[in-house]
């Protein structure tokens, strides 16, 4: 798991960053013709006051080599790609000469969320097997705005991110809130140590580990409010901490029912559901985690122009098969829960099975239902209801497995052990011969 966890902090943090809404870099004639206009940045405005501001360093030259910025509105990349060079640069909605050294671009107001894209061309754009003189590129930045509260273009953040800063400032809140009325008797519990003592760690180590993730956006999104950049490492490391969080949990409840199955023979019908380090159960484990990791890695990097979202609605090949793993490995443990529960006589372990099952459910199955019910919402809506959706079912899902685990009536029945081993019991003394 050390060697896995490594290579997910290398890939996570120098693999390929994203684009903020303020874009620094460099107007190419070379990559414009390749391109038949260099892609700049995506933006989706909403409402009025919209704006576009690009700065140069070096306005003379942009006039000499005619260069201009093309902005257009709601046009798919499949659209522009079936046209000519000519023809693409002729759709433009906007066309912004660059021969000054700052250009603002107002863009009229939307009266529903309209993703703009912006690129780059030049004389030399369209003039195919031409020498290009030896110019430097021209170094730029481009800002895009929309109108905040107060209808003023200062907002650097694009429709479909609008909401979410304040999201994460609620979710740590909530955080705070439980860590001040729980953390006591959850470290009473750790503590004692007891037969679900390894379960608690890792339930634990997941939560705070997404707590991890919650704050790193939240950082990277206020750095990214005032200055449409951000901290991009921060929200490289909101990524890398969701995804171990999301290996933690698999790898506890694949060793739970799978340990538990493969063993099945052996042990106790008294102590199910239990940490299980054979060579079988473990190799499940191991296997179905790094499966994961590596479909989160692909489906992070598929597309570079993602922005640092932990769950993506794009239909990309690794997202796909993210979804079907989830799927599967929910099918598989309904089985092995519908096995056990088929032959337990016992309401409370039956309610401790179904309550257990629950919260696997929850945690495998919230992701590819709201992918799927995304589909009735709106662009700019889509990856917010995917991202928050998520987040929250998920935090559920760890509540539950939290309650079921400390839970004091119903873990006694189904572990059936003696109180001394057990967390949150009643005193030792006092009931050690009622059992």
């Amino acid at each position: 798991m050390s060697y896995l966890i490594a290579t997910l902090v290398a890939l996570v943090l120098f693999g390929p960053g994203v684009s903020g809404k303020t874009v620094t870099g460099l107007f190419g004639s070379e990559a414009a013709r390749q391109e038949k206009g260099q892609f700049i940045t995506k933006f989706m405005y909403q409402g009025g006051s919209g704006l576009c501001v690009c700065r140069l360093d070096n306005s003379a030259l942009a006039a000499e080599k005619e260069s201009r910025l093309l902005l257009y509105q709601d046009m798919m990349d499949s659209d522009l790609d079936d046209l000519s060079c000519h023809e693409r640069l002729s759709k433009a909605h906007f066309t912004v000469r660059l021969n000054q050294e700052e250009h603002n671009q107002t863009i009229p107001r939307q009266a529903f969320p309209t993703a703009w894209q912006v690129l780059y061309a030049d004389r030399h754009t369209c003039e195919e097997g031409a020498v290009i003189p030896s110019h430097s590129d021209l170094r730029f930045t481009v800002l895009l705005f929309n109108a905040d509260s107060a209808g003023n273009p200062l907002d650097h953040f694009s429709a479909e991110e609008a909401g979410l800063h304040g999201f994460y400032f609620l979710l740590l809140l909530a955080y705070f809130i439980a860590c001040c009325i729980y953390i006591q008797p959850l470290y009473q519990a750790l503590k004692k140590g007891g037969p679900m003592h390894t379960v608690l760690k890792v339930l634990t180590t997941a939560l705070a580990l997404q707590g991890c993730s919650a704050l790193c956006n939240y950082i990277h999104l206020a750095r990214y409010s005032r200055d449409g950049t951000g901290i991009p490492l921060m929200g490289s490391l909101a990524e890398f901490w969701d995804m171990v969080s999301q290996v933690s949990m698999l790898y506890m409840l694949l060793s739970l029912c799978m340990g538990w199955t493969l063993s099945r023979g052996r042990k106790p019908q008294s102590r199910p559901l239990q940490w299980e380090q054979s060579p079988a159960s473990t190799a499940v484990a191991v296997g179905g985690v790094v499966t994961q990791a590596v479909l989160l890695l692909w489906e992070q990097y598929s597309d570079s122009e993602s922005e640092h979202h932990s769950y993506h609605v794009q239909q990309s090949v690794a997202g796909l098969l993210l979804i079907a793993l989830r799927v599967g490995l929910a099918l598989l443990l309904a089985s092995i829960l519908y096995q056990i529960i088929s032959t337990e006589r016992s309401t409370l372990k039956r309610d401790f099975y179904l309550c257990f099952a629950k919260g696997c459910f929850l945690w495998f199955l919230c992701h590819p239902v709201l992918v799927l019910m995304s589909v009735v919402f709106n662009e700019h809506q889509k990856e917010k209801v995917v991202t928050i959706g998520v987040i929250l079912c998920q935090s559920i899902s760890m509540v539950v497995l939290y309650q079921l685990f400390l839970s004091r009536s119903l873990y006694w029945e189904v572990s059936s052990l003696s109180s001394v081993s057990l967390p949150l019991t009643m005193s030792r003394t006092n009931h050690r011969g009622r059992y």
